[in-house]
């Protein structure tokens, strides 16, 4: 697989690629990866353009647990170490009803919080919970830690069948950041 040619492909693709009307045959795997700091590596070799991270960001999907770069001519796997993307910024949307907070990941993504795209906590035996917003496409973005420290700062305490929580409201809903003691 030549990635210049992969490039090609996806530079001649729309904004929004219609994934849904693709079946390309699966070409096997790149040695591309997206660090969990959210660095893309390709041959051991960090991809410093960040033009072309985006670029490449525009055709990743996730299929049953495994990533893949999808063109409509070849579909490419290459691995992801934790979440393709970092949740970096936030801010908060004032609406006629109730404010919502808007979630900006490393490469640019935005999403409002909410049932369709929910703040998940991910537990870890030994480790710190782990928050993560569902993008698109059945890909993830893992909170930053200065994103969390920010939202512990403005969280708040409800209890959920008996067990109080401490989280944020997005858009009405109540998101937990975890279980407190």
């Amino acid at each position: 697989m030549d990635l210049n040619d992969l490039v090609k492909q996806i530079d001649a693709l729309e904004s929004s690629p219609p994934f849904e009307l693709w079946n390309p045959p699966n070409c096997g795997d790149i040695d591309m990866v997206i660090k969990s700091d959210g660095s893309w590596w390709y041959m051991g070799t960090p991809i410093t353009r960040e033009k072309l991270v985006k670029l490449f960001s525009t055709v990743l999907i996730n299929e049953n647990a495994n990533y893949f770069l999808k063109t409509p001519a070849e579909k490419i796997g290459i691995k992801v170490e934790d979440a393709p993307f970092i949740i970096t910024d936030w801010q908060t949307l004032k609406t006629n009803k109730e404010d919502a907070i808007q979630v900006i990941s490393n490469l640019g993504h935005k999403a409002i919080l909410s049932s369709t795209h929910p703040l998940t906590i991910h537990n870890e035996e030994s480790q710190q919970a782990k928050l993560y917003v569902e993008l698109h496409r059945g890909l993830k973005a893992k909170v930053h830690r200065n994103v969390y420290y920010q939202w512990i700062n403005t969280a708040q305490e409800k209890t959920i069948e008996g067990v109080t929580h401490l989280g944020i409201f997005s858009g009405g809903t109540f998101f937990s950041m975890g279980a407190i003691d």
